[in-house]
């Protein structure tokens, strides 16, 4: 049945609605609910997901919401981090005196150390290592000399970003090589005590330098105190480095390059051909052996004739 309402100006009590019977032929055309095709249905809402209540922050002192500003979403750029370290000058020939070489054409020498660059970039591009520790058996073999001229050599490729941290820390050299008399105590930075930018010295667009100014005696404590690995894995996040030079203390004098083995990737041997001993290159080798793979040995102040155009000058 249909239910029809009746409108008139003289309708009657009870004829304002009514029935009328519909015939079976009509009825049976009429889809049931079954048959008849569904409106397609669009959710408005998600069940089950609460309303996201944002933090209030509130003033102590006055009770009132503190309302913060927005986060930056602008990606890190590391080189507004290099740009922000001090910037220095050598004295090219105080460098030169010192056996130090910023530019290729001072001296024939600068080309044996672009040889050894490119030897230790391919090796470690490779293995993907990007920490390096520089060391050599004993006093007086020339590693610091030899770690300071691969950063040199390094910061001539203008796309790789170079730090040279001085980590001899009971007899720093790098500050005297470099000439820089006032380099202050690495430590402040390595406990944190110093930012980054205000410890780290730059020369040109990519060679950052960490330099130390005063002797640390119980450096190997220092090594592995929980500060030391925070502040270089700050260095690495802030700095993006491609090459990490560590000058570090003779491996058969101390511990430290031990102490040191979980933060570096390889190490460099400087040996030198006036005073190592194939008995002190084998002793390095057996106290690296399943702890630092040796990148690469470098023979300094080599004495035979045949070796004599590939030495390097003697320089601590």
């Amino acid at each position: 049945m249909v239910r029809h309402y009746i409108w008139g100006p003289d309708r009657e009590p009870g004829a304002d609605e009514g029935l009328m019977p519909m015939s079976g032929k009509d009825q049976g055309d009429r889809p049931t609910d079954a048959q008849a095709p569904r409106a397609p249905r669009v959710g408005l809402f998600r069940p089950g997901q609460p309303t996201p209540v944002e933090p209030v922050t509130l003033d102590q002192r006055t009770g009132r919401e503190i309302f913060l500003a927005p986060m930056s979403l602008a990606p890190f750029n590391p080189a507004r981090v290099w740009e922000s370290i001090t910037e220095i000058a050598p004295d090219p020939d105080r460098l030169a005196r010192n056996g130090l070489f910023a530019d290729a054409a001072q001296s024939p020498i600068t080309g044996t150390f672009d040889m050894l660059r490119t030897r230790v970039l391919q090796a470690m591009a490779a293995r993907n290592w990007t920490r390096i520790a520089v060391t050599s058996p004993t006093h007086g073999c020339g590693k610091s000399f030899v770690a300071a001229n691969l950063a040199l050599a390094l910061a001539r490729l203008p796309s790789c970003r170079t730090v040279l941290i001085d980590l001899e820390l009971r007899a720093p050299q790098l500050a005297q090589l470099f000439g820089q008399k006032e380099a202050a105590p690495i430590i402040e930075f390595l406990m944190g005590e110093q930012p980054l930018e205000s410890h780290f010295r730059r020369i040109g667009r990519n060679l950052a330098l960490a330099l130390n100014g005063a002797p640390v005696p119980r450096a190997s404590e220092l090594i592995q105190d929980p500060e030391f690995p925070n502040a270089l894995g700050s260095l690495a996040d802030l700095l993006q480095p491609d090459v990490v030079i560590f000058d570090t203390p003779p491996a058969l004098v101390s511990d430290d390059v031990l102490s040191l083995a979980s933060e570096i990737d390889a190490v460099i041997l400087v040996t030198d051909g006036t005073r190592t001993t194939p008995e002190d290159i084998r002793a390095c080798e057996r106290l690296f052996k399943d702890r630092l793979p040796i990148l690469g040995t470098v023979l300094n102040r080599a004495q035979d004739r045949a070796l004599d155009r590939y030495a390097y000058g003697a320089r601590g």
